[in-house]
Parts: structure tokens; C-alpha cells; sequence
């Protein structure tokens, strides 16, 4: 058996490496899908389609990066994080480029599908790394770092987005794959295929087996009510954060509150804001007062905030339930997470994708539920199903029991 490499051993308030660098590779792909997000609609509109086909576009990448990530998962145990995350932003980019080459619709679609295969070989490798490495009296502030530079991306991206495709349809299209290029190119340079210091503990809030001889299977983990947790947790975050919240309350500000789009903006800023500001701290608060509590809070938090929109409508209480859940966000962004990672301190590449399509599942769930929900009966019926979702994960976490209640040494 081949003797494993230690990582150095990390200090107390400081962090990995390979954090670092996943939390720039985070900024980058986000950046870069902020600026290709606006012109996707565009440019598919261009060929002539309907809006059916138009959305088609759009979900087709969330679609095949939901069905692949298990795969995903698979080849990560197999190859190695590295590896798959440096290969899944190469697929991403070149098919993003041929996009912007696209010269027909299906061929434009075929492109995008192919790019949700490499998506979803990125996000399960990069998490799957970022779990392995970060020490259990880390891994809150690492699951918070790591979703940090995904936000900043993201509000940076739209903007710059809308700028280039006003110039040109197919211009963010090739900027994207470029940026997704330079992330491959430091993944490969950058992050090294570390292992875990031997001998060191992998202790986590919930008692339950020794998982830390080696990967655990699925099957082990969904015996874990801690895994459990997470992915009922995550499925609400998806749901809500992911989904509901881009889809329906743009339309919740404009025909229930009869205010305009702007306001609908202001209330996704103040989330994202409070999201952002939140993460400061929220990855301490993991690792220093526990995952259980942590989650808890946050799933309290989140159901409160979703809670408040089943009230009769105003404006006031659509601006703090946006700003409440964005704080719950930054816990529900590292307690799950780090639960996942302290199952197993080594490759758990299939435990991790099918973590990370709880949260795809409820992004594509979540808008077509509400949807219908609003449809047929009203805005307050969509979100107060939506609040009973959230209210699941609160439940999950509760029923975690409180076993182990001290976070790992060194928090």
C-alpha cells in the first residue's frame, strides 16, 4: 500500500493552502459566469426560437450538470481531485467557446448540455479537495472562504456581463472560456493531491462510527443523521436561495407588491450583502460553537425569514426577509459542508456529489413547485411551501441529537 503524503500541519486562525487557491478558482468561474449569464437568453433568441426554447438553454446546463455530478463523484475517487477539477474547467471552456461559435440552435444547446457534464466535474472535485484538506477545526471557515469567493464573482459578473453583450452576443461567451482556461491552468499548477496528517483526529459534533480509516460508502453515509442533515439542509438552500428567490420574487415585487423591478434588486443586493458579511464570521461559528447549533440557527433563521413573506404583503418585510436569509445563507453555506467533510478524511468524491445535487435538485424543484403553486393558487401559498421546506432542515438538524457536542480541538 502506497504511504500516504502529510499536509502541513495548520495553524490555529489559519488555513490551507489549497483553499486559498479553490476560493480564486470560486471567484473566477463565478466571475466568469456572471459575465456568459446575461447573454445566454440573447443569444439563443438569435436563432429565432421561442421562449420555451429560450429556457430550454438556460436549464439545460443545470439539468446535465444534476444528472452527471454522481459520475462526477466517481471519477474523483478514481483519479483524484485534481485532475477532475482541472479536466471539468477545460470541458466547460471548450464547449463554452464553441457556443459562441454555435452557428444553429441544437448545436448551441448540444454545447451547453456538454458544458453542465464539465460543471459538475469542477464543483464536486473542488469541494471534494477542500473538505479533504481543511482540518475538522477549519473546515467551517474553508466551506465559508470557499462560498465567498463564489459571491463576490457572482456580483461582480452580471454587470460587466450585460456591458459586453450589448456589444456583442457571442463576446462573453469567449471571456468566459478564457477565464475558465486561466482556473484550469492554476488548479493544475497550484493545488497539490494532499492527504491528510496521519494519526490526525476527525472529530465531529454527532457520535457515530469510526469513518476515518478510509472513503466511506454511500450507503454509510446516509445512515449518518448528520449526512442527512446536510442534505435536507442543502436541498432547502437550493430550493430557496438557488431557485425560488431568482425566479419568483422578481415577479412577487412587480404583481404583489406593485412595486418596480428596481425594489426586486434591492431586496437580492441586501441579501447577498448580508450573505457576504455574514460569511466573515459564520465559518468561526461552525468551528468554534459547533456544526449542530450552527445549523440550527441558520435553518431557524432561514425558515423565519421565508416565513415572513407568507404574511400579508409589504415592502418593509419583503427588504428584511431578503436581508434575514441572506445571514442564514452564510451558516447554511458552511455547517452542512463541514459536516460532509468530517464523515471521512479521505476522497469522498460520490458522498460529496450527491451533497451537491441535493442542492441542484431544489434549484430546479424550487421554481417549478412555486411556479405552479403561485399559479393556481397564490404568491403566499408558493413561499409558505417553501418555508415548510426550509423548516425540514431545522428539523433534520435537531433530530442530529447532540452527541459529540464540542467541535474539534484547536476551533
Amino acid at each position: 500500500m502506497k504511504p500516504s503524503r502529510s499536509v502541513r500541519v495548520v495553524s490555529r486562525g489559519d488555513l490551507p493552502r489549497e483553499v486559498k487557491v479553490l476560493a480564486v478558482i470560486a471567484f473566477v468561474v463565478a466571475l466568469g459566469f456572471g459575465v456568459v449569464a446575461p447573454a445566454i437568453p440573447l443569444f439563443a433568441r438569435s436563432f429565432g426560437v421561442g421562449t420555451t426554447a429560450v429556457g430550454l438553454a438556460v436549464s439545460a446546463f443545470a439539468f446535465f450538470r444534476f444528472v452527471s455530478a454522481f459520475s462526477g463523484g466517481t471519477l474523483v475517487e478514481r483519479f483524484g481531485e485534481r485532475l477532475v477539477l482541472a479536466s471539468g474547467l477545460v470541458i466547460v471552456a471548450v464547449t463554452t467557446g464553441l457556443a459562441g461559435l454555435a452557428g444553429s440552435f441544437p448545436l448551441f444547446l448540444g454545447l451547453r448540455a456538454a458544458g453542465g457534464i464539465g460543471s459538475a466535474m469542477f464543483t464536486v472535485a473542488a469541494l471534494s479537495l477542500l473538505l479533504r484538506v481543511a482540518p475538522p477545526s477549519h473546515r467551517g471557515r474553508a466551506a465559508a472562504t470557499w462560498q465567498g469567493g463564489f459571491i463576490l464573482g457572482g456580483i461582480a459578473g452580471p454587470a460587466a456581463g450585460g456591458l459586453l453583450a450589448e456589444l456583442s452576443p457571442r463576446l462573453p461567451f469567449f471571456l468566459y472560456a478564457g477565464f475558465l482556461l486561466v482556473a484550469g491552468s492554476v488548479g493544475m499548477l497550484m493545488l497539490r493531491t494532499a492527504e491528510p496528517e496521519p494519526g490526525a483526529p476527525e472529530a465531529s459534533d454527532v457520535a457515530g462510527p469510526d469513518l476515518s480509516a478510509g472513503p466511506v460508502g454511500l450507503a454509510t453515509a446516509l445512515r449518518s443523521r448528520a449526512y442527512i442533515a446536510a442534505l435536507v439542509a442543502n436541498f432547502g438552500v437550493g430550493w430557496v436561495l438557488f431557485g425560488v428567490r431568482n425566479s419568483l420574487v422578481p415577479l412577487y415585487v412587480t404583481e404583489e407588491l406593485g412595486r418596480t423591478v428596481a425594489w426586486a434588486g434591492a431586496g437580492l443586493l441586501a441579501g447577498s450583502v448580508a450573505q457576504a458579511l455574514g460569511l466573515l464570521r459564520s465559518g468561526r461559528l461552525v468551528d468554534g460553537w459547533g456544526r449542530r447549533p450552527s445549523l440550527v440557527l441558520g435553518a431557524a433563521l432561514a425558515t423565519a425569514a421565508m416565513a415572513v413573506l407568507v404574511l400579508p404583503p409589504a415592502l418593509w418585510a419583503f427588504l428584511v426577509s431578503m436581508a434575514v436569509f441572506g445571514l442564514a445563507a452564510s451558516l447554511l453555506a458552511s455547517a452542512p459542508a463541514a459536516l460532509v467533510g468530517d464523515l471521512s478524511a479521505a476522497r469522498g468524491g460520490r458522498i460529496v456529489a450527491v451533497f451537491q445535487m441535493s442542492a441542484d435538485l431544489g434549484a430546479i424543484a424550487g421554481p417549478l413547485v412555486a411556479g405552479w403553486l403561485t399559479d393556481v393558487a397564490s404568491f403566499q401559498v408558493a413561499f409558505g411551501v417553501s418555508t415548510a421546506v426550509l423548516a425540514a432542515g431545522l428539523v433534520a438538524a435537531l433530530a442530529m441529537g447532540r452527541g459529540a457536542a464540542r467541535p474539534a480541538a484547536g476551533g
